[in-house]
């Protein structure tokens, strides 16, 4: 079968779209870091969208990064992160498992009562919650943080998950019981693997979620020393009162913003072959 041809104007437009959209995408980041680099009176005396002035203000990262405790906000942040997704992806894996490759009852059932969480903003629990984490003691604590957390990102990994192991052949099961392998061996030596695009996507769109978060965040934690990233950046800003110091909180951002992107690159291409191979049943 012949492909056809792609008409050159339609070709032209769809590189036209591509170029802004990677513009609109890239342009906000570009100025961010821009933003890092110049001093008050740069942004204040002088044009705000203009380059930044020499001698470049590298020394804005080193200064938000001590004063303002952003070692501190960092690793919180990466160790709720982390957690979260370990916990909630090894949870909604054995879960999605069950539900896509065996016939129990009340499976279909509890499956879409999970999918019925993903419409629920947690926002709405948030009051329930504070007095269920505060009775068991886990208020300003990582660990009272790391369940919510789990908790939210579950119905998205249970939903995508399902997917995949529902698109996998039946036979390799099979194969693997003739051999003597047991459910959990099944499970963890043959199913896992080959659903490894569907978990690095569901772990990096969930890590994004909770990495971002900030209302629960805000909530559940009132410590100095246990804020996340987007606690912190609020706070820095609320510290700074009357002079905003432009530069710093520029570089507090970009700092913020460097892990996500750094994992997106890396993973890139297993989060499109998550997407496709989800797909597919």
């Amino acid at each position: 079968m012949m492909l056809t041809k792609q008409n050159p104007l339609s070709r032209l437009l769809t590189y036209i779209l591509l170029l802004l959209w990677t513009a609109a995408v890239v342009y906000p980041l570009v100025w961010t870091l821009f933003g890092s680099l110049k001093n008050n009176t740069q942004f204040m005396l002088k044009k705000p969208w203009a380059l930044p002035e020499f001698p470049l203000l590298w020394e804005n990262f080193t200064y938000v990064w001590q004063k303002y405790g952003f070692q501190s906000f960092f690793a919180n942040s990466i160790m709720v992160t982390a957690g979260s997704i370990l916990l909630s992806l090894f949870l909604s894996a054995t879960t999605a498992y069950v539900l896509a490759r065996f016939k129990i009852k009340g499976g279909q059932v509890l499956y879409y009562l999970y999918l019925s969480a993903m419409m629920i903003p947690m926002i709405l629990g948030l009051i329930p919650l504070f007095f269920l984490l505060n009775d068991m003691g886990l208020i300003n604590k990582i660990p009272g943080l790391i369940l919510v957390y789990t908790a939210s990102a579950l119905p998205f990994g249970i939903f995508v998950m399902v997917s995949f192991f529902k698109s996998l052949p039946k036979e390799l099961e099979e194969a693997a019981y003739i051999d003597g392998a047991g459910h959990a061996r099944t499970f963890w030596s043959v199913m896992l693997p080959l659903a490894r695009s569907g978990m690095i996507s569901v772990g990096i769109m969930n890590g994004l979620n909770i990495w971002n978060e900030y209302i629960m965040g805000s909530v559940l934690v009132n410590k100095p020393n246990l804020y996340t990233l987007p606690v912190g950046l609020a706070v820095m800003q609320n510290e700074m009162q009357y002079r905003t110091e432009w530069g710093p909180l520029f570089a507090g951002l970009l700092l913020s913003i460097l892990p996500v992107l750094i994992v997106y690159i890396v993973f890139q291409r297993h989060i499109a072959e998550g997407v496709t191979a989800g797909a597919v049943k």
